[in-house]
């Protein structure tokens, strides 16, 4: 396998919270982004982070999540990173509105079309959005016309998605990233990039799921991925340094594929 010629960065991917601006702080030395939230915008989003609040799972539930926003982008204002912020709503207005927030201070909008739990697929935020892609595309679009980076985070593996035509059609509504959970199916990056002639050629795709070293950041890089993210090895300082050390020898074309994929790689 051989490295793809590009230009590869590393994302701190958002987790519920717990990623926020000082999170995004003491992972700056390492990574190229950090996407805040998951954030819940709007009042059925908002319903379903409560109700997983009450089931023992933490989320960031702010009283305006607006101004939530506005004083987190704020706080990073002078930090050595490009923030994000990974959003959810069961409506389209809301997600124009950070948006808009986000294109202020360059921030990177990530739609949140990944999330599993019930709560929020009932009422049609996260892994829902990939099974009504008129919705996701008009999130996308409002903003993409806000001015936003935009990303899509979505998951491999949900019955009856087809993630090459989600990433294209989310490609010609503006998108400029695709953040792929991949789960256990690693090789769907690779089906995502193979087509240079697809509307999905320009995106920038972001492989995530067992990023801990050198050995799966080689996996996905020869894929074809631009760029790889972790999310709870933001939390465990040893493993982070790993895959930042990793990101960096491939940026500099060092990355060793041959011998780094025989090299185990211990979890977090």
């Amino acid at each position: 396998m051989t490295v793809p010629d590009r230009n590869p960065f590393l994302v701190a991917a958002s987790l519920s919270g717990a990623a926020d601006a000082d999170w995004a702080r003491a992972v700056a030395p390492h990574v190229d982004t950090a996407l805040l939230g998951g954030l819940a915008l709007d009042p059925a989003s908002r319903a379903a982070a409560r109700d997983l609040v009450a089931r023992e799972r933490t989320e960031f539930l702010p009283e305006d999540p607006f101004a939530w926003i506005d004083r987190q982008l704020g706080a990073l204002a002078d930090a050595p990173v490009r923030p994000g912020v990974n959003l959810r709503s069961a409506t389209v207005e809301p997600i124009r509105e950070a948006a808009e927030r986000c294109a202020d201070r360059d921030a990177v909008c990530e739609i949140n079309a990944h999330c599993r739990q019930p709560e929020l697929r009932a009422v049609g935020c996260g892994e829902s959005l990939l099974c009504d892609l008129d919705r996701l595309v008009e999130y996308v679009g409002v903003a993409a016309d806000a001015g936003a980076t935009t990303s899509v985070k979505v998951r491999a593996e949900v019955p009856g998605v087809d993630l090459t035509a989600v990433a294209d059609a989310v490609a010609d509504a503006g998108a400029d990233w695709f953040h792929v959970d991949a789960m256990d199916s690693e090789a769907v990056v690779g089906a995502l990039t193979t087509d240079a002639a697809s509307a999905r050629a320009d995106l920038t795709v972001i492989a995530n799921n067992g990023v801990r070293g050198q050995r799966t950041v080689a996996e996905y890089a020869a894929y074809g991925a631009d760029a790889v993210s972790v999310g709870r090895p933001t939390e465990h300082p040893v493993t982070l340094e790993r895959v930042a050390d990793a990101v960096r020898a491939w940026r500099e074309g060092t990355l060793s594929t041959d011998e780094s994929l025989n090299q185990p790689e211990a979890s977090p």
